[in-house]
């Protein structure tokens, strides 16, 4: 089993930045793949970045490219989002999420067996 916690939500204005973290317990050493995902009210669930426990390969859903980056800190257990530029429309929960899958279907919420319970990310106008 593998717990994860997220924090570092909170409500920013247009332009501004935060970072997320998720801290992750328990067997992590199973995991491979450490994602964000994030869903907003009324909408599915949407990949938003994901980083391989082992080497430096990550990989970014399309409407955060260049705006978000994801990093880790193996000795932590720790996944950082680093958010900036943020826009109304990247209000939404945001979730962590870990699996063993490392592949092309990175984007699938699927192959992550195991969720953290969200942190709310709000960014006002």
């Amino acid at each position: 089993q593998v717990q994860l916690v997220e924090s570092g939500g909170g409500l920013v204005q247009a332009g501004g930045s935060l970072r997320l973290s998720c801290v992750a317990s328990g067997r992590t050493f199973s995991s491979s793949s450490m994602g964000w995902f994030r869903q907003a009210p009324g909408k599915k669930r949407e990949f938003v970045a994901v980083i391989r426990w082992s080497g430096a390969n990550t990989y970014y859903g399309d409407s955060v490219k260049g705006r978000f980056t994801i990093s880790r800190d193996n000795a932590k257990n720790t996944v950082y989002l680093q958010m900036n530029s943020l826009r109304p429309e990247d209000t939404a929960v945001y979730y962590c999420a870990a699996g063993v899958y490392w592949g092309a279907r990175y984007y699938d919420e699927s192959l992550y067996a195991y969720w953290g319970p969200g942190t709310q990310v709000t960014v006002s106008s």
